[in-house]
């Protein structure tokens, strides 16, 4: 009788060391980029804002994380957030709807964010809808890029320069446990 409760005694332990290990595999990996939305836009017309090429410098992150990229299991976006950084005194009450979606090289490129209607006091600062997809190859990548495509519904008189902020989840394995 003994031996079954330090049996399971021995077995809540192992399920409860290998959880904490688990967690110690999940972390999140922030990039930011900036993009401008010209003043010549317009209105009610879906134009496109491309970002520059972010070099996600994936391996060094892994490795701090104790892992590498060929034990990453899953890598889904859980925030995207657009902030107005000039002109200072704009909102995003010229957007009408936005979509986001990401590329890399070799890989199709998919939709990972939007939001359908922009909240005409949405201030300068929006958060999007996230999708539910695994970006684990665009962000083991070396390099990936997003494109905004966007329908406002105002006209501009100057350009909107926005700081793209996302957050990526990642869940890996330990080097190999």
């Amino acid at each position: 009788m003994l031996k079954k409760y330090v049996s399971i005694i021995c077995l809540f332990t192992l399920f409860t060391a290998c959880d904490k290990l688990d967690e110690l595999t999940k972390f999140d990996m922030e990039y930011s980029q900036r993009v401008t939305i010209p003043s010549t836009a317009g209105i009610d017309l879906p134009f496109d804002v491309f970002t520059p090429e972010m070099e996600t410098n994936s391996a060094s992150t892994f490795e701090v994380n104790d892992t590498r990229k060929d034990l990453i299991e899953e890598i889904k976006l859980t925030e995207l957030e657009l902030v107005i950084i000039s002109p200072e005194s704009a909102d995003f009450s010229f957007l009408n709807s936005i979509e986001v979606y990401i590329s890399a090289d070799g890989l199709e490129e998919i939709r990972i964010a939007s939001l359908d209607e922009v909240p005409e006091d949405a201030g300068n600062k929006i958060t999007l809808d996230t999708s539910d997809a695994d970006l684990k190859e665009y962000i083991k990548s070396d390099e990936f890029s997003l494109r905004l495509n966007t329908v406002t519904d105002e006209l501009m008189s100057s350009d909107h320069e926005l700081e793209v902020n996302s957050t990526f989840f990642v869940d890996a394995k330990i080097l190999g446990l």
